[in-house]
């Protein structure tokens, strides 16, 4: 597959992508890894990606349905015809942007946060993948979907989020159906869409790889035309970000989240726990401040079993005007008692 994607190329705010050989490092000095890792706040999926030679199985997880699919186009066991997949693609390359009618998807965002064109071709494909979704496997349609995702993100009009789109004239028609290109393996990967502090109380793991939200931004809004994507529902909108009714919000980004993270650790059932975490406690946002201090975490993790604390000064995904100084980013290991 030519002009494929791969599971890094996302703009993804907390992505880990140009942390991950760092993460790896620090888990293959100091921790014994066992068989199975779990991320539990799985985002791009990158941590997890780059560890599936390491462990037998793995969970992945995280409470978005765009994220979901995308794990489960690159990652998940199904089947799939590869001429299949080519001939859809083929197919899809083919449409005539010019030439479609005005859909749900056109009318709500084209103009906006992708051209009028880009947005009538986003749309009319997601509608083909929804009206044939019979004759396409599981692996199939997320692979299909994953990729329309993956090339709808590209052309965005936005600086990597979907907060709002910025402001410019006569939008340029960019919009490419690339696929993208999912990985082989032979590893146990099972992939959910839930609560994490539910999950937790269901499974049992050698190492737990936890990166929640750090502050107060929603991801579900944050990336709210990726998951209207993704879920098809087509619902009524809102304000200029055209955002649909609130769901699927984190307790992680409220005045809670100190509570939820104290439930995560203490029903944790793993023997070596890793915590991704910065020091965006000083920032002009009071958006971006995190909602849980760097001594809450130590006294959480530390009730738990001892903890080791890394850090690395790191160049965070800042996608709005965001003032960050002396931006690091730590890791907390702890061995469970």
């Amino acid at each position: 597959m030519d002009n494929s994607f791969n599971i890094f190329n996302r703009r993804y705010t907390g992505s880990k992508a140009k942390l991950v050989d760092w993460i790896n490092e620090v888990i293959s000095t100091h921790c014994k890894k066992g068989n199975k890792l779990t991320d539990i706040f799985a985002g791009t999926g990158v941590v997890a990606f780059s560890n599936l030679d390491k462990f037998d199985s793995l969970i992945i997880n995280d409470f978005l349905y765009s994220n979901e699919v995308i794990y489960k186009g690159f990652l998940s066991n199904g089947k799939w015809s590869k001429k299949k997949i080519n001939i859809t693609i083929d197919r899809f390359k083919a449409i005539n942007s010019k030439a479609l009618k005005e859909n749900y998807f056109s009318k709500n965002f084209g103009g906006k946060f992708f051209s009028t064109n880009d947005a009538k071709a986003i749309g009319a494909i997601r509608e083909v993948l929804d009206t044939e979704r019979d004759n396409f496997s599981d692996k199939e349609f997320y692979i299909l979907l994953s990729s329309l995702i993956y090339s709808a993100d590209k052309v965005a009009n936005t600086v990597g989020h979907y907060d709002a789109y910025r402001i410019r004239e006569g939008l340029k028609d960019r919009f490419i159906f690339n696929p993208i290109s999912p990985i082989s393996h032979k590893k146990e990967v099972k992939i959910h869409r839930k609560d994490a502090n539910q999950l937790i109380r269901d499974i049992k793991t050698d190492l737990l790889y936890i990166d929640p939200p750090y502050n107060s931004r929603q991801y579900s809004r944050f990336y709210h035309v990726l998951e209207n994507l993704t879920q098809w529902k087509k619902p009524k909108l809102f304000g200029v970000a055209l955002k649909p009714e609130p769901e699927n919000m984190s307790e992680y980004c409220k005045v809670g989240a100190f509570d939820q993270f104290k439930d995560l650790i203490d029903n944790a059932n793993a023997k070596e726990i890793i915590v991704s975490y910065n020091n965006t406690y000083k920032s002009k946002s009071s958006s971006s401040k995190n909602k849980i201090s760097h001594e809450q975490i130590l006294s959480v993790l530390e009730s738990k079993g001892k903890t080791l604390e890394f850090s690395k000064k790191h160049t965070h995904f800042n996608a709005g005007k965001t003032e960050f100084n002396d931006h690091r980013e730590y890791l907390f290991v702890t061995k469970s008692k």
